[in-house]
């Protein structure tokens, strides 16, 4: 047990206790080198080893590292021993929002102000796939400036998370502030269902109480899915006709983030928070020490992508496969939107390691990282992008001893800005080593090579 004034893994000092839950205590902290304050988030590994809460830490870890913005609490590093996980957090000293609204509705500039940093800082989550699926005054905490910080990720989602709907379909929430397509456990949009939750944010803040409130649950949920709510007098009219939009209970119908961006009475005095320009962190690295006992099979192990003298191998293709690679036998376009493509493939008669070679000219001359394992080259970007950095993965297949296949896919960032990278930048750049790109017009050097095509 953790006790007031302990040295932690000889760099953080541990003071007062901040909040607690059932399987995790928030401290405040110091940092021996720096005296810096940061808070400690403590958490049992044997409980949350238990009752199986592995996969929402491994996420809140992964969540925590992607959305980098100066209105969500930052997550500085991981650390862990046998028994414990500490996350090392931001320090927020203002506390909790609800605490300011417990003592009555807020001034409307306020409360106008807080909800555009909440909506800024959602907006930019949704923008790296996340959704946080618990929004509330408790997980909303202020700075010693008065700016608002977005907290506790511990029942976000990742978009990759969505079934093969395209929708969520995980119940979870604060029952006054959840919204009514989550509670018919239909399937959801995490955005739309996200900005309902800030819509009840908003309220809360300008009315002092919430929208929709009953002892009885099932009535409440009775008025969450009729979008069954009054407004007070003292809202301001353009206040009442956002309030409707927001909290429209048809998901469909509801007012977007971007069309909410460009309300009036939004628009006034708002200034979007610029996200820092930092380098992101793998957050595979956090998972790893957070729990070193798990195997590779279970998906947070030593990862081979550290091994920088990892020797490419090689893997075949199978006759399907290759078939496949045919214009006339190309069916991806039955299965991908409006023709947007995350994936490619080129053929080519050079050799794996002038692939590689080539590969990484291209990365040094766009200023990317590249990575190698089995098989693989990875490319990251490091610009920032609407959706994070541009990554590239470019998986490398040995069809005969002088005939190759290249698949390159979108790992991370924003289609458009990927598909604008390969007809500009990557093509072009790979145009002498390859033989024809899947799909399109071949681009054979000599009838000598064409003679020599399996």
């Amino acid at each position: 047990m953790e006790k007031k004034g302990t040295i932690l893994m000889q760099r953080f000092e541990l003071g007062r206790v901040l909040g607690q839950g059932t399987f995790a205590k928030v401290y405040h902290a110091r940092k021996l080198s720096s005296g810096q304050s940061v808070a400690i988030k403590v958490i049992d590994k044997e409980k949350i080893l238990r009752v199986g809460m592995i996969d929402q830490i491994k996420r809140e870890i992964s969540v925590m590292r992607l959305v980098r913005h100066p209105n969500v609490v930052q997550l500085y590093e991981v650390m862990a021993s046998k028994t414990k996980i500490y996350f090392v957090m931001e320090y927020v000293r203002g506390g909790e929002l609800f605490n300011k609204v417990a003592r009555g509705r807020l001034k409307e500039d306020a409360a106008r102000k807080y909800f555009q940093q909440l909506i800024g800082a959602i907006d930019f989550c949704h923008s790296r796939g996340v959704y946080h699926r618990d929004l509330k005054p408790e997980n909303l905490l202020l700075d010693e400036n008065g700016n608002l910080k977005v907290s506790d990720f511990g029942l976000s989602a990742l978009g990759e998370s969505r079934r093969h709907d395209g929708l969520l379909h995980t119940t979870c929430g604060t029952p006054a502030y959840v919204a009514p397509e989550v509670i018919n456990k239909k399937g959801y949009d995490g955005a739309k269902a996200d900005v309902w939750s800030c819509g009840v944010v908003l309220f809360v803040l300008m009315a002092g109480f919430l929208p929709f409130h009953d002892s009885n649950l099932m009535e409440m949920y009775r008025k969450i899915s009729k979008g069954d709510f009054r407004c007070p007098q003292w809202l301001a009219p353009e206040v009442r006709r956002l309030l409707i939009r927001v909290l429209d209970p048809n998901p469909n119908t509801r007012i977007t983030i971007a069309k909410l961006v460009e309300n009036p009475w939004f628009k006034k005095g708002f200034k979007p928070a610029e996200p820092p320009r930092i380098q992101p962190v793998d957050s595979l690295g956090d998972i790893r020490r957070a729990f070193p006992e798990i195997s590779d099979d279970e998906g947070s192990s030593h990862s081979k992508e550290e091994e920088p003298n990892t020797t490419m191998k090689r893997t075949n293709y199978n006759a399907f496969d290759i078939i496949s690679l045919s214009q006339g036998f190309d069916l991806s376009g039955l299965f991908e939107k409006n023709g947007e493509k995350s994936e490619s493939r080129f053929t080519t008669q050079k050799s794996a390691s002038d692939i590689v070679s080539k590969l990484e000219q291209i990365a040094e001359h766009e200023k990317f990282k590249v990575k190698k394992e089995d098989g693989m080259v990875k490319l990251q970007g490091s610009k920032e992008g609407r959706k994070g950095q541009l990554g590239i993965d470019a998986e490398i297949f040995e069809v005969t001893p002088s005939f190759y296949v290249v698949e390159v896919t979108k790992s991370s960032g924003d289609t458009l800005e990927y598909q604008q990278f390969c007809k500009k930048e990557l093509k072009p750049s790979l145009k002498d080593i390859v033989w024809a790109w899947q799909g399109g017009e071949q681009e054979q050097f000599s009838s000598e090579s064409q003679n020599t095509q399996p």
